[in-house]
């Protein structure tokens, strides 16, 4: 009997000094797991007026035959026009951030002077939201006015993601409606949207795999706490 009760003393020792650890493990990954992603404006490289990095794919949802027709595109508006074009995508937008105001602090942190901004565009998307932001210069304003840069970001670059996430159709149209506009030319409008029988998707969201891989993962830590004690116990009775 004394046995007994010390071998359930001892079990309950193991049981506490193993719960803390893996409790404090389960804590410490749901506060910095989860936010590891978020990207804010100061994590991203600086890019001057000039400069030829045109696609910046923080989120890696372009394909490399993608971003290379697109960042070719607009190396030759700059060149031709001298009216250069960015375009960025993140995965995940800081707390309390928006697309639109990410943009704006971004296209500020780039081009802080009304010179440098004068001939600037610049397109983001947050992939987790799908969720899209443009800001252009004031020079660009006269060949590109808001009310078609805004169609651009809400609907050139929106419908195809609406259609089923397709980021390569979606800023590859933006590229040429971008170019062919601040090119001069006329303006080939937002992409036609046809009323098609809406089937539930199969594929998850980023938001859904996200909360599931971290559900997963507490779940495994939650079955660890309880398994690796009655481990230990039945190991140290055998032992007895």
């Amino acid at each position: 009997m004394i046995k007994l009760i010390n071998q359930i003393f001892s079990w309950r020792q193991h049981l506490q000094r193993l719960v803390l650890p893996i409790t404090l493990m389960v804590l410490v990954t749901q506060l910095i797991a989860l936010p590891a992603y978020a990207t804010g404006v100061y994590q991203l490289p600086q890019i001057s007026a000039g400069d030829r990095t045109w696609v910046l794919d923080e989120a890696d949802v372009f394909s490399r035959l993608s971003k290379g027709k697109i960042s070719g595109a607009l190396e030759k508006l700059a060149k031709d026009t001298g009216n250069e074009v960015r375009v960025v995508t993140i995965h995940r937008l800081d707390y309390g951030e928006t697309a639109e105001s990410f943009t704006n602090k971004l296209f500020e942190k780039w081009f802080p002077t009304p010179e440098a901004q004068a001939h600037q565009t610049l397109l983001v998307i947050d992939t987790l939201t799908n969720t899209t932001g443009i800001r252009t210069g004031d020079a660009v304003k006269s060949l590109m006015p808001d009310e078609i840069a805004n169609s651009v970001a809400s609907e050139t670059v929106l419908v195809p993601l609406r259609q089923g996430n397709k980021y390569n159709q979606a800023f590859g149209d933006a590229s040429d409606r971008l170019v062919a506009v601040l090119s001069g030319q006329a303006d080939p409008g937002p992409p036609i949207v046809q009323d098609n029988v809406q089937v539930e998707s199969t594929f998850k969201s980023a938001e859904e795999t996200d909360t599931k891989s971290s559900s997963i993962l507490v779940i495994v830590l939650l079955i660890a706490a309880t398994a690796i004690p009655m481990a230990t116990y039945f190991f140290y009775q055998n032992q007895g």
